[in-house]
């Protein structure tokens, strides 16, 4: 098993854990989705990825179809993918991926939750260096073997395939994303879930008390309506 199983391992707990802030996130996803290709979904192919995830968390076709119907009018405005990166306390690296419609709330927000949790926000560049962008497929595991099916998509830039308890997960670099799309549904695999995540290339151990104050940092970005995702180089590891 590689870092990407590790990762996802660790994270499988902590994400999308609030039904309400995913059904935000996945409200502004479809926006921009739209906005970026359309309303239909047989001819938008990023709006058929977000719909799987809405699907995969259980939010209602009426939610779905009503955010669909929103972004199509020309009032809705359009919300723009913002990083911001900085360190937590002890050194740890944090990368915050946001979809904003105000970017100086939201850069107002962010640096404001940096400096109450003893962090700092960083410069463009400073801490994404230490990140992999990946993409990622959850497929089911029924009639599949994750081994061969790893050896089939290695020439659309498949890097590690593995199964856990809900299925079996793709994991590709983050411009393989349409590519391997494509393939799944050419073999009429249905896709249950995709998106990108960014996969530190290095983690850092921390004691339980200074866990504690990295958390805190994260708990205030996970709750700001504006961020997306949260990224960071604390190992989170069983011992």
């Amino acid at each position: 098993m590689g870092r990407a199983f590790e990762f996802r391992k660790a994270r499988k707990m902590k994400r999308w854990s609030a039904m309400a802030k995913a059904f935000t996130r996945i409200g502004k996803d479809i926006v921009m989705a739209v906005k970026e290709g359309g309303p239909d979904p047989d001819s938008n192919s990023r709006l058929r990825a977000v719909i799987q995830n809405a699907k995969s968390v259980n939010m209602p076709k009426d939610n779905i179809d009503r955010a669909i119907k929103r972004a199509s009018d020309k009032d809705q405005g359009d919300y723009k993918i913002v990083l911001f990166e900085g360190y937590a306390p002890h050194g740890i690296a944090v990368l915050v991926e946001t979809a904003t419609d105000n970017n100086n709330r939201t850069v107002a927000n962010v640096r404001m939750h940096f400096s109450k949790s003893d962090g700092n926000l960083g410069t463009s560049g400073s801490v994404e260096f230490m990140f992999d962008h990946t993409c990622n497929f959850r497929i089911p595991a029924e009639g599949q073997d994750a081994e061969e099916l790893e050896l089939e998509l290695i020439d659309f830039g498949a890097e590690e395939v593995f199964e856990d308890e809900d299925g079996i997960l793709i994991y590709a670099p983050f411009e393989s994303f349409g590519a391997i799309q494509k393939e799944l549904e050419n073999r009429e695999i249905e896709i249950l879930s995709s998106g990108f995540e960014r996969i530190p290339q290095v983690t850092k151990k921390l004691s339980t008390d200074e866990t504690a104050d990295v958390e805190k940092l994260l708990e205030r970005l996970d709750e700001d309506d504006d961020v997306q995702n949260v990224y960071h180089t604390m190992d989170e590891s069983e011992d």
